[in-house]
């Protein structure tokens, strides 16, 4: 009968469920058959499509919804739920987005044939939240795509006048601009230690804006000083060389279901300042520096010394690469397709 893929994320742009669900479909032996709106629909909208349009266009196949939500009325179906933010932390998240997984992911979860989560940390949480049994749920990491690499300067030239970035050494940030992501709270830190900072190094702030309380304070800081620059969306082609030509990468997001960002950054050799909190630990491993997201001063002095610490450096940029090559898109996919043919039958 045959399994489909429940494709109306990939109407979007690329954020991090897009490069999950495109980076596995490319990898699969076979092709699955992609269900999903002819364009990109209001959230409310795309809600409504799963639950009612979708189902109808199945002609019962099994389904893969690789994106945290799916129809309620198949049963026969896979579903990926990268993280329970908008249950177990909803400030952090859209007031109606966070009511609505609030309300369906518990039931959703109990519904479908089989859970598929990219954490430890996300699993737990899953069960805590919607009381499954644990053999209905399989972790299985991201991974890291090989164009994520160290670079040559004449591809990060090309970067960087694409992106008409002000200097050729800058500490990264990315992500979309809203409130887990503590943008905030990285900026109270670049406040403070910027001053501790040799005058070239600037803080590059690349992600979708995403609320206008995180926005204002961006702004705010851009007229207290020149040293911080917000990209918004970067072109695809040009996020792994802004990543290889950064001098440190910081993370202080506060809830993640995995954390991509930071290992694509360890891929590039890129020395990485990271959360201590959710999944991040866990992905990570022993290869960045660790601070508590909410202690603005652990995060400037964090960011100080990757910066002018050569030896903390070079020890993290060792062990990072090896983290990052550990986990591969290949692995993922081929472990995604060995759960979607047991528990959906053969394509």
């Amino acid at each position: 009968m045959g399994i489909a893929v429940n494709a109306r994320i990939l109407t979007g742009g690329i954020t991090g469920l897009q490069r999950y669900t495109s980076e596995i479909l490319a990898r699969l032996p076979v092709e699955l058959e992609r269900v999903g709106p002819e364009r990109p629909l209001p959230r409310s909208i795309g809600n409504l499509w799963d639950q009612l349009i979708l189902p109808m266009k199945l002609n019962g196949r099994g389904l893969w919804s690789p994106g945290n939500v799916g129809p309620l009325a198949i049963d026969r179906q896979v579903v990926t739920i990268h993280d329970v933010v908008a249950l177990e932390a909803p400030h952090l998240v859209d007031r109606r987005f966070a009511a609505w997984y609030r309300w369906i992911t518990p039931r959703l979860v109990r519904r479908v044939a089989h859970v598929l989560t990219t954490s430890e940390f996300s699993k737990s949480r899953i069960m805590r939240y919607a009381e499954i049994d644990e053999a209905n749920i399989t972790v299985i990491p991201n991974g890291v795509d090989s164009r994520f690499r160290p670079m040559e300067a004449a591809e990060l030239d090309e970067m960087h006048s694409a992106l008409s970035l002000p200097s050729k050494r800058y500490v990264l940030c990315v992500g979309s601009v809203e409130p887990r992501k503590n943008v905030g709270r990285l900026l109270e830190a670049w406040r403070s230690a910027e001053g501790s900072l040799p005058e070239d190094v600037h803080l590059v702030l690349a992600g979708k804006r995403r609320t206008v309380s995180t926005m204002d304070a961006v702004e705010k800081t851009g007229r207290r000083t020149s040293r911080v620059v917000w990209t918004g969306h970067v072109p695809d082609h040009l996020i792994a060389p802004l990543y290889a030509g950064a001098t440190a990468f910081v993370f202080p997001s506060l809830y993640e279901g995995f954390g991509l960002p930071p290992l694509e950054a360890m891929a590039c050799g890129v020395p990485v300042l990271s959360s201590d909190r959710a999944s991040l630990p866990e992905v990570v491993g022993r290869c960045a520096l660790f601070v508590d997201p909410e202690d603005t001063d652990a995060i400037a002095s964090g960011i100080i010394r990757l910066v002018e610490d050569e030896t903390l450096r070079a020890a993290l940029v060792r062990a990072g690469r090896n983290r990052a090559a550990e986990l591969t898109w290949d692995q993922c996919a081929e472990r995604t397709w060995s759960v979607l043919q047991s528990v959906l039958g053969a394509q």
